[in-house]
């Protein structure tokens, strides 16, 4: 599987991935928060920033199935899904990942016909340290 290859602006989002939370990057001057992390802020050009947790709630956004993989590596786990998420505290924010069963499952391991856009979803970390997403309600 591949493994993130962090930038020095998105560095801090995988090393608090990797303790279990989901932060993301917001101004110091300004409140609002952003991602992709970057340097400067959009909306008021400062370069204070500062790395606020989020509940991990969202909605599904958008979703694909990719048919065949296209990469080798996960071809075993094919079909999977990948989803957007809008998060529920900054609907401005989406992040990528995959749908899947709980905690540690794989991504093969929801059934494709119960991923519907606007589900709500909530953010889980796999033994992989990468940010998932399970229903709400199952």
């Amino acid at each position: 599987m591949l493994s993130p290859v962090p930038d020095e602006d998105g560095a801090p989002f995988w090393e608090y991935v990797g303790r279990g939370e989901l932060r993301v990057q917001g101004c110091a001057d300004c409140g609002e928060l952003r991602f992709p992390p970057r340097p400067c802020c959009p909306h008021c050009r400062s370069f204070a920033s500062e790395w606020r947790r989020v509940s991990g709630a969202g909605r599904i956004w958008s979703y694909v199935v990719p048919h065949p993989p296209l990469l080798p590596a996960y071809a075993a786990q094919a079909p999977y899904n990948v989803i957007v998420v809008e998060l529920a505290e900054a609907p401005r924010i989406r992040l990528v990942g995959n749908l899947v069963a709980g905690p540690g499952a794989p991504l093969d391991s929801m059934p494709l016909d119960r991923i519907r856009i606007g589900a709500r979803v909530q953010v889980v970390f796999g033994a992989d340290g990468l940010p998932r997403w399970v229903l709400e309600r199952p």
